[in-house]
């Protein structure tokens, strides 16, 4: 499963039928604010696709995170035009993707990832806009894990 993949049947439960659903991702994503302008969606068959302009490569990662995590789509199109990112986010920082299982918590991830479950709020931190709460994450939702910096 790549950062595009997601599990198609777990998430928040936002939209009853197709034909709404494009209008519920796109509110869904702007509420959560990445940092993504003049946002369109399209979905079809559980796919959604995004485009717009994203301030950087981080906003899109969260923009494509949002729009997967939601109950219905399996995968995500990224059309996403990045507009001159600033010269410090030149050096993108290097991150992995998670896929939340049964028992996780922020804390047994950060344990496994940096050797010490204090520093969940790292994660926590790097994946705001799709965790909103710490203690709710669920088993099938994709996460960014910074790895360096």
């Amino acid at each position: 499963m790549g950062l595009l993949d997601f599990v198609k049947n777990v998430g928040p439960d936002l939209f009853t039928s197709d034909e709404e659903a494009a209008e519920k991702i796109k509110e869904h994503i702007e509420a959560n604010n990445p940092g993504v302008e003049n946002l369109e969606v399209a979905y079809e068959d559980g796919s959604a696709t995004l485009k717009g302009q994203a301030e950087s490569f981080v906003a899109v990662e969260k923009a494509i995170l949002l729009a997967g995590n939601i109950k219905g789509v399996e995968n995500v199109n990224d059309e996403l035009e990045v507009t001159s990112p600033a010269p410090e986010a030149a050096v993108e920082e290097k991150v992995e993707y998670y896929v939340i299982q049964k028992g996780d918590t922020l804390s047994l991830i950060a344990k496994r990832y940096y050797g010490d479950a204090m520093a969940y709020p790292r994660i926590f931190e790097a994946n705001r806009e799709v965790i909103q709460d710490p203690d709710k994450i669920f088993p099938g939702q994709k996460i960014r894990i910074p790895v360096s910096g």
